[in-house]
């Protein structure tokens, strides 16, 4: 496959290059050929998140540009875990870090190509450092590295009053290590990450250059924050996880279609694979028209694909819609529906005891504060079920009316709804 020579021009246009070893090098390396290049993941967690998006997305822009991925999960590392701002990080055991790496191995196979000239490889570090002996690590990687630089590294210097252990002082051995394995296996001369990342990204090409004499290229990709400095990748529920199983699809194109209209136009560079001619002029058209909430339809819209595929968009769209009636709301799976009214608040009853009538249901659910109001609501022309209006005070639903055998959909007017989840 040929490269294309214009990938850092445009990675630097979406904004991607935060940092870089020398930019004229690196650009002449991507559009010399084929450049083999890694990006790691540490499984920290059961799962990728908004963050690690980053680095994939990426990781597919170099791959379509005509160069040659290698995905590492860090198998070792992720028994560590990188040092944070925060402290220490709780050690995971060995099942824990192992089942975790699988299920970030399963996450990333199905955004890169493992076919063709330039297919991905997928390598785990934990296979190059089992059986290496401490002594070997002191003399071969640690001679590398002075003390008085490792102590200059910023977030060792954050970490200097509060304690740091020796552990994860250690961790940039370990990820410049990867580097330099990867150098001499498989000839990786590039690596990326994300900007907290950019000491751990230059150790590893000085590492290159003083134990073997190579030359060896890095850039960081920015953090990615909120309108107003901190961080994104956190909602009420927690990390902005892609595992649809801690976070359902329907949550996470909500996530999407609700940022900031001062950030849209940012992410949409950052996440998807809209041309600039799109962008440019959907920037136009978001700047004299916030208000149709184009741009954040068509973030959420091609996130949503790449991360859980068209159908579960189509289910996120249909279910936002329905839930406001405009669309067959018995039309969605219990699962998709779940998601959506776990947004806006559910309760509990028990259909043994029997199914409450609509005026109690509107009362639990705090639809109505008592239930002379939701007596009114009804009453008024307010209070619907399953998107069918309520006329009679007195209707009790039955398992008839029941969606996915569990789910009852109360709406209030036009905007607020909740979920019955009857057992």
């Amino acid at each position: 496959m040929p490269v294309d020579p214009t990938l850092l021009d445009d990675l630097a246009w979406r904004g991607l290059l935060a940092e870089s070893t020398d930019r004229d090098a690196l650009g002449a390396a991507l559009a010399e050929g084929s450049v083999r290049y890694y990006v790691g993941f540490d499984p920290t967690a059961p799962s990728l998140h908004m963050g690690n998006l980053v680095q994939i997305v990426t990781a597919m822009r170099l791959q379509r540009a005509g160069h040659t991925p290698f995905a590492l999960v860090g198998g070792a590392t992720g028994m560590i875990g990188d040092p944070r701002d925060s402290g220490e990080r709780t050690l995971n055991s060995l099942d824990t870090v192992q089942d975790w790496t699988d299920r970030v191995r399963r996450q990333i196979e199905p955004f890169l190509s493992f076919e063709g000239d330039n297919a991905a490889t997928m390598v785990n570090n934990h296979d190059w450092t089992a059986g290496l002996s401490v002594i070997d690590f002191l003399r071969d990687i640690g001679k590398h590295f002075p003390v008085n630089r490792m102590l200059g590294r910023e977030t060792v210097k954050r970490r200097l009053e509060s304690g740091i252990s020796y552990t994860e002082f250690s961790y940039v051995l370990l990820q410049s290590m990867d580097f330099l394995t990867l150098f001499r296996d498989h000839g990786v001369t590039l690596q990326f990450g994300g900007s907290d990342q950019w000491g751990n990204l230059t150790g590893g090409v000085e590492l290159i250059r003083r134990a073997e004499g190579g030359h060896a290229h890095a850039f960081a990709t920015p953090l990615i924050t909120k309108a107003d400095g901190t961080k994104y990748g956190k909602t009420e529920g927690g990390a902005l996880w892609l595992d649809p199983e801690l976070m359902a699809p329907y949550a996470f194109h909500q996530f999407w279609l609700n940022v900031e209209d001062e950030k849209v136009i940012e992410l949409i560079k950052t996440f998807t694979f809209v041309s600039r001619e799109d962008i440019e002029a959907l920037e136009v058209r978001h700047a004299e028209k916030p208000f149709l909430r184009e741009a954040q339809k068509l973030l959420a819209d091609e996130v949503t694909t790449l991360v859980h595929g068209s159908v579960e968009t189509e289910q996120a769209k249909t279910a936002a819609a329905a839930l406001f009636g405009g669309g067959d709301i018995t039309a969605l799976s219990a699962v998709t529906l779940g998601a959506a009214l776990g947004e806006a608040g559910t309760v509990e009853v028990d259909g043994a005891a029997g199914i409450p009538d609509v005026v109690e249901l509107l009362t639990l659910t705090g639809l109505a504060a008592s239930k002379g109001e939701a007596r009114r609501t009804v009453a008024e022309g307010g209070a619907y079920l399953n998107n069918v209006r309520v006329d009679d005070p007195t209707f009790t639903p039955t398992a008839s009316d029941l969606i996915g055998s569990s789910w009852l959909v109360l709406r209030r007017g036009k905007k607020r709804f909740a979920g019955v989840r009857v057992r």
